[in-house]
């Protein structure tokens, strides 16, 4: 008995209280949420100074001496172009290239082709941009 009062007394109050008082209080802290929560994620992202992207991968094999020796050779022909040595147990890979986009990777991937036939891209964390 006491639960049913309980309600129609909710419920009657929820009808005298104006829709807009209500719709204006809950935008005006949804904004302010929306605020923090947008900050904190430019701290994060600015703090790991990476983000989603991609690259090609030029090499995959258990020999350390021939991944840097791939990883030397790319570099006389694209100096300009970052390089990375990866070590999954047990093989090491070298990446080429920080890109946004999986077109823009695609670009770089058929100018590599005639040189490493078996390249190949791959999502990975890419260095952000420097502006």
């Amino acid at each position: 008995m006491k639960t049913s009062n309980l309600l129609l007394t909710v419920l009657f109050l929820l009808f005298l209280i104006p829709e807009t008082c209500l719709g204006q209080y809950s935008m005006k802290s949804q904004d302010s949420l929306v605020k923090v929560l947008m900050n904190r994620h430019i701290a994060i992202n600015q703090s790991k100074k990476t983000m989603p992207g991609y690259r090609v991968q030029i090499f995959f094999g258990p020999q350390r001496l021939k991944a840097n020796e791939v990883k030397t050779d790319f570099l006389q022909i694209y100096p300009n172009v970052g390089s990375y040595l990866v070590y999954h147990q047990p093989n090491f890979k070298i990446r080429v290239g920080d890109f946004k986009t999986r077109l823009e990777a695609m670009k770089f991937l058929k100018e590599l082709q005639p040189i490493y036939a078996t390249a190949f891209l791959v999502k990975d964390e890419v260095k952000l941009p420097e502006f």
